[in-house]
C-alpha cells in the first residue's frame, strides 16, 4: 500500500494507539521515522523504539509511555506542514507549542531536530508536526 503522507500516518498510528491504550505500536521504517521516534524518545514522549530489519522495509516498534491511571504522555499530536501546503518559519519566527510546554519538530538543512534545536542552531526549515 502507497502511503501519501508517511509523517501523518506515523502521528496517526501514535495518536490511535495512545488512545486505545496500547502499549506498543508497530509502524513501517523510514529514515524520517526513525529520526522522529528518537526525538520523540529524547524528549521523554515515548519509552523506546526498535527497528526490527527484515529484507524490505523494516519495522519500527514503539513502546509508548504513560503515567499514573495508564493517562497517555501524549495528550496532543498534529501535522503542520502538509504535502499540499508547506508551512516554513525562520530561527526567530519558530512557534512555541502551548509557550514552551511541547516541541515541534522541524526539518532543517541540518537534520530532523526540535524548536528548541533549531533556535540554538540558528536554523530554520520545515515545521512538521507539534507534539504536547
Amino acid at each position: 500500500m502507497q502511503i501519501t503522507d508517511a509523517i501523518a500516518d506515523l502521528l496517526t498510528r501514535i495518536r490511535n494507539a495512545s488512545s486505545a491504550k496500547h502499549d506498543t505500536v508497530d509502524i513501517p521504517a523510514s529514515n524520517i521515522k526513525k529520526a522522529i521516534s528518537q526525538i520523540l524518545v529524547d524528549e521523554g514522549y515515548v519509552k523506546k523504539f526498535t527497528v526490527i530489519e527484515d529484507n524490505k522495509q523494516g519495522t519500527i516498534h514503539m513502546t509508548l509511555k504513560y503515567g499514573e491511571g495508564k493517562t497517555p504522555v501524549i495528550t496532543g499530536l498534529r501535522r503542520v506542514s502538509k504535502p499540499g501546503l508547506r508551512i516554513y518559519a525562520s530561527c526567530e519566527e519558530m512557534p512555541k507549542v502551548i509557550g514552551g510546554m511541547g516541541i515541534a519538530i522541524v526539518s532543517t538543512s541540518k537534520g530532523i531536530m526540535t524548536d528548541k534545536q533549531a533556535r540554538k542552531e540558528n536554523v530554520g526549515g520545515e515545521v512538521l508536526a507539534f507534539v504536547w
